[in-house]
């Protein structure tokens, strides 16, 4: 098979694409380089399978060529974080919806077997069941859970109108090595490894009994590869651990002081995959528990050594939008 991978460069994305091609297949993978890294995919250069090409999905002209001959794209490319949506908008709306549009127009032309794309769990809002279905109404908080949700819209509307074959993963908590450590204050990870580095207390919202669905990141690219060889033609499925976590049993994982911040408005207590769809229908299951992810984790905890180090006085300017904007 002959996939490409938006995003390939990324962190998700260099995962899947590692799993492709110790499958076998050849790989294309395309990313602006904005958030994703040459880092990720240096392990790739030798590799016969496997090409790169440095691309925006914003420049829909040049995506066309790129997709000739693609059997299955998986669409990973995407901006991130809720702070810089929230100040910048209109960036998030012209990548995660109108780069997405670009994607679905040159899949469509290229008439690909299948089209994978990249959903996010922030869809849900403030969730009030747990576990949550796939069921449960979007209620997006601010623009990237917006923006992404509006992404997958157009993907299903894409395969009710042009019957393009499409899965949907909404993806929860995801984390393990090579996640992104640029400098925008973002997810907990990245945070809270390179606190640990420089000896500092972790930084905890609230009380830290809030608890997330982390996901290991190899288990995500499985759930990938699973849609894309499934016979499943369309679905929306959620990809999660089978578990929540609290944020201080995180910090009992990685081993440090603490130190808490306030609660932040628009964040959910919990997040809580319902999954038994994509078991049933995709016969996907993780296998990585969340006390061996961590520790894989903090075997990589050198990858975090370039990440910006955040203490509650900087993560209180950088989420000063946040609370301006989401505070009720």
């Amino acid at each position: 098979m002959r996939y490409l991978v938006t995003g390939g460069a990324g962190f998700i994305g260099s995962h899947l694409v590692e799993l492709l091609l110790r499958e076998g297949h050849k790989v294309l993978a395309i990313d602006s380089l904005e958030s994703g890294s040459m880092q990720n995919i240096a392990m790739f250069d030798e590799n016969p399978n496997f090409t790169f090409q440095e691309v925006d999905i914003r420049n829909g002209e040049k995506l066309w060529s790129l997709f000739k001959n693609i059997d299955c794209v998986f669409h990973l490319a995407a901006l991130a974080d809720i702070v810089p949506s929230i100040e910048d908008p209109k960036s998030y709306y012209e990548t995660n919806v109108t780069g997405t549009f670009n994607v679905l127009q040159a899949s469509k032309k290229a008439k690909v077997k299948k089209f994978i794309y990249t959903a996010s769990s922030s869809c849900y809002g403030l969730a009030t069941q747990f576990p949550t279905p796939e069921s449960a109404p979007a209620l997006p908080q601010y623009p990237y859970a917006l923006t992404k949700y509006l992404g997958e819209q157009l993907a299903v509307h894409w395969h009710q109108v042009y019957h393009l074959p499409m899965i949907s993963l909404r993806l929860f908590n995801v984390y393990g090595p090579r996640s992104r450590t640029s400098g925008t204050y973002g997810a907990v990870f990245g945070v809270f490894l390179a606190q640990k580095i420089h000896g500092k207390p972790f930084t905890v919202v609230g009380d830290g009994t809030q608890s997330r669905d982390f996901t290991f990141v190899t288990d995500v690219a499985q759930a990938f590869y699973k849609a894309a060889v499934s016979d499943v033609n369309f679905g929306i499925y959620n990809v999660g651990s089978g578990g929540h976590y609290s944020v201080n049993r995180l910090t009992e994982l990685l081993q440090g002081e603490k130190v808490h911040i306030p609660k932040r408005p628009g964040e959910p207590v919990c997040t809580f995959a319902d999954t038994k769809k994509i078991k049933n229908q995709l016969d996907w299951r993780p296998k990585v528990t969340f006390e061996d992810g961590v520790k894989e984790v903090i075997n990589h905890i050198d990858y975090w050594k370039e990440a910006p180090l955040w203490e509650a006085k900087s993560i209180e300017k950088a989420t000063e939008s946040w609370f301006q904007y989401l505070e009720e």
